[in-house]
């Protein structure tokens, strides 16, 4: 397949219907849908219960962010090898493998009472995720042909995973009205439910004939990411220009140089980095980047001043940002006619535009907002973003790649927008930290929490420019867009 090729195939409209899918395949989509909502509803979901966790168990502010942290750390600093892993070692067994520990460690996090056993169960659960998520999206990639087909059940999967985070929310207000626990506890029937559907209609692959002796390329990889993740995640909380987090980042990027030295002479590297040149890979991670990094520091900066400075409930906070779930729900009939309309890459710039023009609106934000007038809009643009943005990044990054990359090609996008959410909310959080200290004064609480909101401004303006930038492949791919029109 040629460079023109790569770059055309997401991009080329088609008149071709996808298939009529049969009921097997509809279960077995539906069943990675489930898993991938798991990890949505998961994260939003503890986030909501963290005061009732540090109130039980009593837990300080900076043991509590370890809950969240935990998590990132495990699934960040994995996705990369578990993707790849997925693809030497066959999919089916490491999806069922890691969903019956993700199943564990929330039964595990659900009962325990003692602080650091939960910290714990949290970093196994993001180490199973790390591999269920791509793992979950490569087996779509192999199973759904190139085209309509794929990009719709992309475009339903991808609405799942951001429905899930959207609707988390609210349950975890919900589920906390109860018990905390509940917040981890719901997901394990979910789970085993999944793993008893996957043993029955998740195909059997065989593992591929090339790579899997790559040790050290696996050990330097995982080490560097683990390093890179723990950084940025505890930056804030040491200060970025401290000794610990300087040498942290200097460490990790010594072992990701050394993983890319590996790389270049092992006769089966575990990442061919080559990947990056093919259709819109590079650009699809710079903008998942974008949309992750951006869209979870909003949220935590909203949430911080809904219910900080407005003085909400959770379910009241939770509630104010439903209508962007919404939108994405809604979105998923439409998604992969839109893609196959438009094409992807229109989209996604559409997309960064919608989420640009909606931080832009929430900049005039004062203490005493109309909901209707100065919250919505904004909302609502940022449901419209993610919705058109999430599978449209989706296509464009396992468009144009073989079969038996697939799995690598899923780790590369899932790893970049966890990497992106985790940077871009570590420089929010240090942006943002003088708030705490100006309670009891909404107007000077609010005055800390604008530069957060101006960053996100700033990533997705960044992204907008990237999308749209003009180049030799973007051109070469547009020019044969007009030709087939014709």
């Amino acid at each position: 397949m040629t460079s023109a090729q790569l770059t055309q195939a997401p991009t080329v409209p088609t008149t071709d219907e996808p298939a009529r899918w049969s009921a097997r395949r509809w279960i077995l989509l539906l069943t990675l849908c489930t898993v991938l909502a798991l990890d949505g509803l998961d994260v939003s979901m503890v986030g909501v219960a963290l005061p009732s966790i540090g109130t039980e168990l009593s837990m300080d502010t900076a043991s509590l962010q370890w809950i969240v942290s935990a998590y990132v750390l495990g699934y960040g600093s994995l996705l990369l090898l578990g993707g790849r892993l997925a693809d030497l070692l066959g999919r089916r067994r490491i999806f069922l493998i890691a969903l019956s520990v993700f199943a564990i460690a929330s039964l595990v996090g659900g009962l325990v009472s003692d602080p650091e056993l939960l910290i714990a169960s949290r970093f196994v659960k993001g180490l199973a995720a790390a591999f269920t998520a791509p793992t979950g999206f490569s087996i779509i990639t192999t199973t759904f042909k190139e085209g309509p087909e794929r990009n719709k059940a992309i475009s339903i999967y991808s609405t799942f995973g951001a429905s899930g985070f959207s609707l988390g929310l609210i349950v975890g207000g919900l589920m906390t009205a109860l018990s905390w626990r509940w917040t981890f506890l719901a997901s394990v029937p979910l789970a085993v439910a999944a793993v008893a559907l996957g043993m029955r209609y998740i195909p059997r692959d065989r593992p591929s004939e090339e790579g899997g002796h790559d040790v050290l390329g696996a050990a330097t990889l995982t080490a560097g990411m683990l390093g890179t993740v723990y950084t940025l995640v505890s930056a804030p909380e040491a200060g970025w220009g401290s000794a610990r987090t300087i040498v942290g980042f200097v460490l990790s990027a010594a072992v990701l140089a050394a993983f890319a030295a590996v790389e270049q002479r092992v006769p089966h590297p575990l990442i061919r980095f080559g990947i990056l040149r093919e259709g819109w890979v590079a650009r699809a991670n710079v903008s998942i980047v974008v949309l992750f990094g951006a869209y979870i520091s909003f949220q935590f900066v909203v949430t911080l001043y809904l219910q900080s400075v407005l003085g909400w409930s959770p379910l009241a906070m939770a509630m104010a940002l439903l209508p962007a779930g919404i939108v994405v729900i809604l979105s998923a009939p439409f998604a992969d006619a839109l893609i196959e309309r438009f094409t992807a890459p229109r989209l996604v710039i559409a997309a960064m535009a919608a989420l640009a023009v909606g931080y832009t609106l929430f900049l005039r934000i004062g203490t005493t907002p109309a909901y209707a007038t100065d919250i919505l809009p904004s909302v609502i643009l940022l449901g419209v973003g993610f919705g058109l943005g999430f599978p449209a990044i989706n296509v464009l990054a396992t468009s144009g790649i073989r079969n038996e990359e697939q799995g690598l090609a899923a780790g590369l996008i899932q790893s970049s927008g966890q990497v992106g959410a985790a940077l871009v909310l570590a420089v929010t959080s240090a942006l943002v930290s003088g708030a705490e200290g100006e309670k009891g004064n909404a107007e000077a609480m609010l005055d800390n929490y604008r530069p957060g909101l101006l960053l996100c401004l700033l990533v997705a303006v960044a992204g907008l420019l990237i999308a749209a930038a003009p180049g030799r492949r973007r051109a070469r791919a547009d020019r044969l867009d007009v030709e087939l029109a014709d």
